[in-house]
């Protein structure tokens, strides 16, 4: 059973609202129709490169697929317990959306927690023109960039073209903690 309540839901109002079937949606996501049907149905769960997959084929960042959230409004408050949390089983990554999550915003801003010595699977680039901005606030960080290793420790920051494979390791013993601000406002 997947650890992340609402993303099986999530994911097939997401489809559904893009008229996709769930044939159409492996082909264009390349994650296989059964991967899919599970993961609607709550049986399984997602790595972050499944998830990653199906939010780019539906044309949404992560933390638009798993969470929702209000929109139109000025000031938005959004409670801790009310922030779209998914967490990866496999590696313990977890990945907290902290801005409103409503379409036609073009910036995602989130907070990923992973594990002593753990690390993320291979996420796939998003379409030409997303930026990601990542600041480390705990820990050591090695962010793989299509190949490319760049080491972060706290207090340090790095700017990708979200196009790129990109990856994540903890090479601390300790929680290593960043966020990221993925910003597709040029695609806009």
């Amino acid at each position: 059973m997947a650890d992340n309540p609402g993303l099986g839901d999530a994911l097939r109002r997401r489809r559904q609202e893009r008229q996709l079937t769930l044939d159409q949606l492996a082909r264009k996501s390349g994650v296989s129709r059964a991967a899919i049907s599970k993961i609607e149905r709550g049986d399984s769960g997602a790595s972050t490169t499944v998830l990653g997959r199906l939010a780019e084929a539906l044309d949404l960042s992560i933390s638009q697929l798993v969470g929702g959230g209000p929109g139109g409004r000025r000031v938005v408050h959004i409670s801790a317990d009310q922030q779209p949390v998914f967490r990866e089983d496999k590696s313990g990554f977890e990945r907290r959306s902290l801005s409103p999550l409503y379409l036609g915003r073009g910036v995602d801003f989130v907070l990923n927690r992973l594990p002593p010595r753990a690390r993320t699977g291979p996420f796939p680039s998003h379409r030409s023109g997303v930026e990601e901005h990542l600041y480390v606030t705990k820990g050591r960080l090695k962010v793989s960039l299509d190949g490319k290793d760049h080491i972060l420790k706290a207090g340090d920051f790095l700017f990708y073209q979200g196009d790129l494979d990109h990856s994540f390791e903890n090479l601390s013993d300790a929680v290593c903690e960043y966020f990221i601000v993925i910003d597709s406002t040029r695609l806009r």
